[in-house]
């Protein structure tokens, strides 16, 4: 089947040196904005453990790429060790970091109910579903109630519908969507799960986000490949992956929404644009920069690549010769990130406490690469936006979480504002939220 017939049978079955950023050692967020002067570029915009910094600015486009293999392709996975005694994450100048909570088993997405209550997945071991209810003076949660358990690698939560009185809580499981009665300050469910969607491919990349176009009416799925860089034309395990799905609110498959997209992590609604957005893990050794990970406004329709090009018309040098029919229709992805340093949750700001230039920005969790031969990852990425769109600058925002010798104690996963206006992000290295505010 050629690449064509694959896309439209999917479509129509779905209906170079650049200045190191200065240290602003003067007024609080003095890099803050949407017009940094000082952005690292070429290839002084790739990063490594030991270079990033809050408060630095990096733009990489598709034409800083190396060519495959310009580096060795490396197997360099986290060597985790306890959070070291007094260790906190690093916010830019005028932020400060809290332990908000600690103790988890691993808490991964993390959602605000209409009301104010954050709600945080515990995909592994538990399968539980917690909520994490205001903050005490000295930043900490002040109640805590496990709302949902028994739920097959949770990940995913959404609120339905839209708005400020949501009657369902939906979960993504990873073979699964269910949803459970709800009303706002719920701290438990009433009653059982009702499964939505089910049949959903397992195995290979599990995560499986949900959420809610803004007038209720689509819902959006994340499934990820199965595998790094298989073809689904020859690999049935691939078929329907590495898309994100549009359903109706009731389960009812309308298409695929956006294809070709390695493993759409995080997914979620552009609240002054009403855009679908995603945060994406891309495909592994091609080398030490390729491919690299992005987020993106993702088109109705639209094909990102996935498996036999990446960032554009670069084809995977695996795929050699297929379907040069798809070279010029591969979208190049908003903003990219660093390779291998898997970007998972991303959240929109609609706070109050950060400064205004903050409104509307985009906060992305980087869980930490495995294939690049010196670490990168292991942050929080903000990506600022005017009018709802990217320019393709990012800042590293929230760092810290790898020790001077590279060994790792944290792991981003989960961003979320809180009702305060504060940042909260999981990290299932430590297993625990951390809560960024400004300084007083």
């Amino acid at each position: 089947m050629s690449a064509e017939m694959f896309l439209n049978k999917m479509f129509r079955a779905s209906a170079s040196i650049a200045i190191i950023l200065a240290c602003a050692a003067a007024a609080h967020f003095a890099t803050a904005g949407t017009d940094p002067k000082n952005v690292l570029t070429g290839e002084a915009a790739f990063a490594s453990f030991n270079n990033v910094k809050a408060g630095v600015w990096r733009h990489i486009s598709a034409k800083d790429l190396p060519k495959p293999g310009a580096t060795p392709s490396s197997s360099n996975g986290a060597r985790m060790v306890p959070r070291p005694d007094g260790a906190t994450p690093v916010a830019p100048a005028g932020f400060k970091v809290n332990l908000y909570a600690t103790g988890l088993r691993n808490p991964r997405i993390i959602r605000r109910a209409p009301n104010g209550d954050l709600f945080v997945a515990e995909t592994v071991g538990s399968g539980e579903i917690k909520i994490f209810r205001g903050i005490t003076a000295d930043g900490k949660p002040q109640e805590t109630s496990v709302f949902a358990t028994g739920l097959r690698s949770p990940f995913g939560i959404a609120f339905y519908p839209p708005g400020p009185n949501p009657t369902h809580v939906y979960v993504g499981n990873t073979e699964s969507v269910v949803r459970f009665a709800y009303k706002n300050g719920d701290l438990k469910a009433t009653g059982e799960p009702e499964t939505v969607i089910s049949g959903i491919a397992g195995g290979g990349h599990s995560t499986r986000d949900v959420t809610f176009s803004q007038d209720g009416k689509k819902l959006f799925l994340a499934v990820g490949s199965r595998s790094n860089v298989d073809d689904p034309d020859t690999t049935p395990g691939e078929k329907m992956r590495a898309n994100i799905l549009q359903y109706t609110p009731d389960g009812k498959f309308m298409k695929v929404y956006g294809a070709g997209i390695r493993n759409p992590v995080g997914i979620a609604v552009n609240p002054v644009t009403g855009e679908l957005w995603c945060s994406v893990n891309e495909r592994d050794a091609l080398g030490d920069n390729l491919v690299p990970d992005y987020v993106t406004s993702v088109k109705e329709g639209g094909f990102y690549g996935w498996p036999w090009f990446y960032i554009g018309g670069n084809q995977d040098p695996r795929h050699e010769g297929k379907h040069p029919e798809l070279k010029d229709k591969v979208i190049v992805p908003d903003v990219l990130l660093q390779p291998h340093n898997a970007s998972l949750q991303m959240t929109f700001y609609d706070g109050k406490m950060f400064p205004k230039e903050y409104d509307g920005d985009i906060f992305a969790a980087e869980h930490g690469s495995w294939n690049k031969s010196v670490r990168t990852g292991y942050e929080v990425v903000r990506i600022p936006l005017t009018k709802g769109k990217a320019s393709g600058i990012y800042e590293d925002f929230l760092t810290g979480f790898v020790t001077e010798s590279g060994d790792v104690w944290g792991r981003p996963v989960g961003v979320a504002t809180g009702a305060d206006g504060s940042l909260l992000v999981t990290d299932d290295g430590s297993r625990s939220i951390w809560r960024v505010a400004t300084a007083k």
